[in-house]
């Protein structure tokens, strides 16, 4: 077993093709089948684009550990890090048990340094029904040139802050927080912006559960890994359940009393809509399928996280984001930091809570 530096230097990667590299060497090095869906887009460097899955362990195991990465594009650096230290380390399985290492949901997220998907997409406000009305959002209607102004700099940002600090003033910090974050759907290059349909990525976790034939099984217990709220290296574990349901109370029983509740009000995200939980929900059914978000904390969301992701929301909506340009590389080290802080003591921990929460898991399927 490598000590936790080790790991974080062998299992940390420096970009995605790095990162897709490292994760096909650790499951050929075990022996893992991969199964690649392609994107049809190129990365930065014309490099190729997918979601990569290793299965590891009985072809028809009944139980199944899920691990997902890279929802959230740039939060990819995290979770990849953590699936390649599971598949180079210590993973050994209950008896009729196997794990699905999902690697990059968001591979074009991952590869151009954005927190959404090729479509602009927030991927897990995706996951609605669009033959029916969609979540209405009027806080980030009414703020919305504000929250992207024509200029990051200057006195249009300044009028903009302006705006956004009286709409504080007025209505209170949670509205702000729910009108910046809570979701919306009707401005394409905002912040948090739903979509107008199903994503590459959300089509491509469709065909996963139908592939692995994840409906057939007993149990399926996952973790999608993020990055960027709460304090510096702390992995939340947030249950998306619907409160006071018989999932929601496997997953405080599976991972103890930390686990957090948003739509009961109990963790730093905010309620949501369009979680990609929801899919797997309504295909297995919420007996056979336990969820949780392990979220790390990286830097403050006032200011470190969120002007991070609106100058690249900025660079994206006002400009053709040369990816050569100084200002270009300057906003995408800039939300690179802020989603993955590239440090030895950060991904020490990293490692320890999700090797924690595998296990964990691992705990919990094997009584499924």
């Amino acid at each position: 077993m490598m000590d936790e530096f080790e790991a974080a230097r062998v299992t940390f990667s420096s970009d995605y093709a790095d990162a897709r590299r490292r994760f096909l060497a650790a499951a050929a090095a075990i022996g893992a089948p991969v199964r690649s869906y392609e994107n049809p887009n190129r990365g930065p460097a014309g490099e190729a684009l997918a979601t990569d899955c290793a299965w590891v362990g009985p072809e028809n195991a009944s139980r199944v550990l899920m691990l997902i990465s890279a929802t959230h594009g740039v939060e990819g650096f995290c979770g990849s890090g953590c699936q390649i230290d599971w598949m180079s380390g210590d993973r050994r399985l209950p008896a009729d048990t196997a794990a699905l290492v999902v690697h990059a949901i968001n591979p074009h997220g991952f590869a151009w340094i954005r927190r959404v998907t090729e479509e602009g997409v927030d991927l897990n406000r995706n996951f609605v029904d669009f033959s029916k009305p969609l979540p209405e959002n009027p806080g980030y209607d009414e703020l919305a040139d504000a929250i992207l102004p024509p200029a990051l700099e200057g006195p249009e940002r300044e009028a903009a802050d302006a705006r956004i600090a009286a709409f504080r003033q007025e209505k209170g910090q949670p509205a702000l927080a729910v009108a910046i974050s809570g979701g919306q759907y009707k401005h394409p290059k905002g912040l948090f912006f739903g979509g107008s349909g199903p994503t590459w990525s959300n089509r491509t976790l469709g065909r996963i559960t139908d592939d692995y034939r994840l409906a057939e099984r007993r149990h399926v217990g996952c973790i999608d890994y993020h990055t960027g709220l709460g304090p510096h290296s702390y992995g939340e574990l947030i249950c998306v359940h619907l409160p006071e349901t018989g999932a929601a109370a496997r997953a405080k029983r599976w991972w103890g009393d930390s686990v957090t509740e948003p739509l009961a009000g109990t963790s730093t995200a905010g309620a949501r809509h369009g979680f990609c939980a929801r899919l797997l929900e309504e295909r297995l059914g919420d007996d056979r399928f336990t969820f949780v978000a392990l979220e790390y904390g990286t830097y403050p969301s006032d200011t470190h996280v969120r002007p991070a992701l609106r100058a690249d929301h900025w660079l994206h909506a006002h400009t053709n984001a040369d990816w050569e340009a100084p200002q270009t590389k300057a906003i995408k080290a800039q939300i690179r930091k802020a989603f993955y802080p590239d440090t030895d003591d950060w991904r020490e921990a990293v490692l320890f809570r999700s090797r924690q929460t595998i296990r964990m898991t691992l705990d919990g399927l094997a009584k499924a």
